[in-house]
């Protein structure tokens, strides 16, 4: 068959019928009788991309956009570039896809996604707004488009989107679960019948976390902590169960951290970079979006987001063959980096998600097991390492749902896992401290609450800030929180979360003994 609208009709239909391999055949057929037909290049790089093949399908795109600039075109190519974590790229072809208009629903929910995994969620709301409007029965773009009015504040508007969705879609959990931590619930106004409905038609361990994850939330915000705990557990039990995790997995990239930043001529060499980001790091759940607003609110700060600059960064400059972004292959693999190299390729990784020039915070929890890259590759940096109570940090891993998908989570699917870990992650913050004295000023969450201006000015004077008071007022900043914890930091400061593990006491006696058995203070 060499007919180009032959070719072209049966590419189609194999794309559509999730047969990639078949329509990659017919696509490489169809351009090579028609070589200057640029959808021919576009549906090649549809069938790439939807098989993992992220490469190959930007090479297609970037001939197909030669070709033919569209909208279109340059909304995926954006999307590819992203999964290739080519950020800088991405956010070039995405502003480009912005100005030529794409006209169909998938292309504008496309691009809309880009900006949010960008961390631009203002430019991503009219698009999925607009998503929406031309194709209103889709639920995963309603679903984007409430997703992204949270983040950016507009909680009643979030709810509402959430609600329409579940009334179209009943079965559908993760909009279940984002309703139900949109806002606190109440003995009048709670989803927990609605939920306990839902739990009984689950058909695996992720699905059941969904919903346990909701209904914990709404017993907990109505002060059943037993419930809240019944539910968060067995949930966890079941999807340890079919990961197959295992504590020594993480145990050894802690250690080979420990051991290879030990030895003088690991990671060696001089950095002459005079930019000074801020880093945030710290366990996830402990109070380092709080810290980011804080500082975010002074007029001399941006907040950049949760970036993966840094972990890209080293995975991209060391020899590493391993497909994980950290494990002990890489650190092996990343002593020889140049420290100026890597601050270099760590500034260019950063720009994308800068929108102004000003310092910025980059506030990603896990680089904490970077800060010895940091230190060196950025010696202006300041790194400030986020800390609270070892029972309240446990408990809040452990109660909450990371990404099923992300491995570096794993050890929150098991109570133990999670104080394990909690061990680990204390000692290598004490190693890191004298390491490099001076270099990480460590706040405590329940000190922040506790004495929100002490802790902030001290937060300043670290940073080489002057003081203002807009950092008290952190909870009136409108730029946009793609964490969790949104609703809480548009709260002025609350106490509310300080020692919620007495709530789970009864629930916490072997986390307890453990920590009293490897000497963590309580």
């Amino acid at each position: 068959m060499n007919d180009p609208a032959a070719l072209y009709r049966a590419a189609q239909e194999a794309l559509n019928g999730s047969r990639n391999d078949e329509a990659r055949r017919l696509c490489l057929q169809l351009i090579g009788a028609k070589p200057a037909f640029a959808e021919g290049y576009f549906l090649l790089a549809m069938s790439e991309a939807n098989e993992g093949r992220v490469e190959p399908a930007i090479r297609a795109l970037e001939h197909a956009i030669k070709l033919k600039p569209s909208g279109e075109y340059l909304a995926h190519y954006a999307k590819c570039l992203v999964l290739a974590r080519r950020d800088d790229e991405a956010l070039h072809a995405a502003d480009r896809a912005a100005q030529m208009q794409p006209t169909d629903a998938l292309s504008v929910d496309t691009l809309a996604n880009v900006y949010t995994r960008l961390g631009a969620h203002e430019k991503a709301v009219p698009l999925f707004q607009s998503a929406v409007n031309k194709n209103p029965a889709h639920a995963q773009m309603r679903f984007n488009l409430a997703s992204a009015l949270g983040y950016v504040g507009r909680f009643d508007e979030a709810a509402e989107h959430y609600e329409k969705l579940i009334a179209a879609h009943p079965d559908f959990i993760a909009a279940h679960s984002a309703l139900s931590h949109v806002k606190k619930q109440s003995v009048e106004s709670n989803h927990i019948g609605r939920l306990e409905k839902l739990l009984l038609r689950v058909h695996d361990g992720v699905e059941q976390l969904g919903v346990s994850y909701a209904l914990a939330k709404e017993y907990e915000d109505l002060g059943d902590h037993d419930s809240a705990f019944r539910h968060v557990d067995a949930a966890k039990r079941r999807c340890k169960a079919e990961l197959g995790y295992h504590i020594d997995r993480d145990r050894g990239i802690f250690d080979r951290l420990m051991q290879s930043f030990a030895q003088p001529e690991y990671f060696h060499g001089e950095s002459d970079l005079t930019e000074a980001p801020i880093f945030i790091v710290g366990l996830p759940r402990t109070g380092t979006t709080l810290a980011e607003r804080i500082l975010a609110s002074h007029p001399l700060i941006e907040a950049a987001g949760e970036l993966r600059a840094m972990p890209i960064a080293v995975r991209r400059l060391s020899t590493s063959a391993s497909p994980s972004v950290i494990d002990e292959e890489t650190i092996a693999a990343s002593g020889a980096i140049s420290p100026a190299a890597l601050g270099r390729l760590y500034m260019t990784l950063a720009a994308p998600h800068r929108r102004q020039n000003l310092r910025f915070t980059d506030k990603l929890p896990m680089n904490f097991f970077y800060v010895g890259f940091i230190a060196r590759a950025l010696p202006h940096a300041k790194i400030v390492l986020v800390r609270r109570h070892p029972l309240d940090s446990v408990w809040s891993n452990y109660k909450h749902v990371f990404a099923v998908n992300a491995s570096h989570f794993n050890y929150s699917f098991d109570l133990m896992d999670a104080a394990a870990y909690y061990v680990l992650f204390d000692r290598l913050m004490k190693f890191w401290q004298q390491l490099f004295p001076q270099r990480i000023l460590e706040l405590r969450y329940e000190s922040l609450v506790d004495d929100l201006e002490g802790e902030s000015r001290r937060l300043l004077a670290h940073c080489e800030l002057e003081w203002t008071d807009n950092c008290l007022r952190f909870h009136k900043n409108e730029s946009a929180v793609s964490t969790p914890s949104g609703p809480q930091v548009r709260r002025p400061i609350y106490r509310t979360s300080v020692g919620r593990w007495r709530d789970y006491e009864q629930h916490l006696t072997a986390v307890r003994e453990f920590f009293v058995t490897h000497g963590i203070p309580l």
